[in-house]
């Protein structure tokens, strides 16, 4: 069985969610279509719940009105018959009859939860809907049915795989099948989701789940890139990764791919493959257990970094003082980026400050604390590259003229890290492009 995840610009116009059938019934084995919301709405259902959350009840209403003309257009065009724009009509009317009810109740996280999941539920249906008015036979497999988190916020993948199989077994016969990404239960059993992005990470656990043959990810760009296209003009796909190497980038800020969304694949050795929705005869990215060649294989950045620094004199030697330290990040579940140490202090970087301010004040028991924010981590990706002089002497040069704070050499032999404000991101960026890659 394959898997097939479609992004939201993938669904976001009829023509688009066409094509996607398209591509579907392309291809000659069973699968398992993981669908995200149509491009924009779940950004227009975080309008709403902010606007509630803040009292603006009118302004969600008005919210509401525009994003439901929305839908209906969409609906006009994606369906033909009487039939079958009559049944996109009442999926249309049911979610958004929740959404009228919401501006009458008080609102709540967990409300809010309710309301970021109605894009997947509704270009699941409508996407099955457009399906069975070409006759084409499939299969609607709720993922609040299958889809499940613990109390931390991480999937169970054992109950997964339990669920989804039995949903799976109700149908022998059935050849294709459709599911929303992103959206899942909690520890409680309310409706929760996997966060942004969520909807690759949804692809490779089902993948994982079912031991897919391959989980391949649909979006509208070629593969990942060698450097980030929004910023530097010339860039290419990388034709092969291996999860290492794939795992660094989308970490480290390759937008294409959900950072989390690589350990099950990896995990059980499930082949992974980048797709354009665009451009379908374009070769992608595969991603796989093995690395090929040497040298760089692309540069990514992370934005929103901030940067702590703890400074003690009673630091040599103390035994310990790095255990303390990383006790108050565990304590308050906030992951580090990058960490360099030296006799008297140890830098590191975080991307989550929920926590900040209990962190540095429990930090500053310890020594001294200075916090840097609007910082940005590049990453020089690529296998066994720690080993290669070439490629740190171009690297370094490159970045010359550009002050760096923190450098992270030696954790992986497949990434070097390093930390710079991010008003200098765009300039290193295209600096690496033509030092690493010889293109302007």
């Amino acid at each position: 069985m394959k898997i097939m995840k479609f992004g939201g610009t993938s669904v976001g116009k009829p023509e688009r969610m066409h094509a996607v059938a398209r591509l579907i019934l392309s291809e000659p084995e069973d699968k398992i279509v993981v669908l995200s919301a149509l491009s924009g709405t779940t950004n227009t259902l975080v309008q709403i719940s902010k606007a509630l959350a803040d009292g603006h009840r009118d302004q969600a209403k008005q919210i509401i009105d525009d994003l439901r003309k929305h839908y209906d257009a969409f609906c006009e065009g994606l369906l033909q018959t009487s039939e079958a724009r009559v049944k996109a009509r009442d999926i249309v009317n049911h979610h958004f009859e929740f959404l009228e009810i919401i501006l009458k109740i008080s609102f709540s996280e967990a409300l809010e939860r309710d309301i970021l999941a109605q894009g997947e539920l509704l270009s699941t249906q409508l996407f099955c809907t457009y399906l069975e008015e070409i006759q084409v036979p499939v299969v609607l497999l709720p993922a609040l049915e299958f889809m499940y988190i613990d109390e931390y916020h991480e999937p169970v993948l054992a109950k997964i795989k339990t669920k989804l199989t039995a949903l799976l077994q109700q149908y022998p016969d059935q050849h294709l099948f459709v599911t929303q990404g992103y959206i899942c239960r909690n520890a409680r059993g309310e409706v929760d989701n996997l966060k942004r992005g969520g909807s690759d990470y949804t692809a490779s656990l089902i993948g994982a789940a079912v031991q897919a043959s391959e989980i391949q990810i649909w979006t509208d760009i070629d593969g990942m890139h060698n450097n980030d296209p929004r910023v530097v003009k010339n860039t290419f796909p990388i034709e092969r990764l291996s999860f290492d190497e794939a795992a660094e980038l989308a970490y480290f800020g390759a937008k294409i791919l959900h950072p989390a969304s690589i350990w099950p694949a990896q995990f059980f050795n499930i082949p992974v493959r980048l797709l354009n929705t665009m451009q379908p005869e374009a070769r992608g990215t595969l991603i796989t257990d093995q690395a090929t060649g040497e040298g760089v294989k692309a540069v990514a950045a992370k934005d929103g970094i901030t940067a702590i620094k703890i400074k003690s004199s009673r630091m040599l030697l103390a035994y310990g003082f790095l255990r303390k330290v990383f006790e108050v990040f565990e304590k308050y579940r906030t992951p580090i980026d990058m960490i360099t140490t030296s006799e008297v202090a140890v830098s590191l970087t975080i991307d989550q400050i929920v926590h900040l301010e209990n962190i540095q004040r429990e930090l500053e028991a310890y020594g001294s604390v200075e916090v840097e924010h609007d910082q940005t981590i590049i990453a020089i990706v690529g296998n066994e590259i720690v080993s290669q002089k070439a490629i740190l002497k171009n690297m370094f040069a490159a970045l010359e003229p550009i002050p760096l704070r923190m450098i992270s050499y030696g954790g992986s032999r497949h990434n070097v890290s390093l930390l710079i404000h991010s008003t200098h991101k765009e300039q290193a960026l295209r600096a690496l492009n033509k030092g690493l890659f010889g293109l302007d």
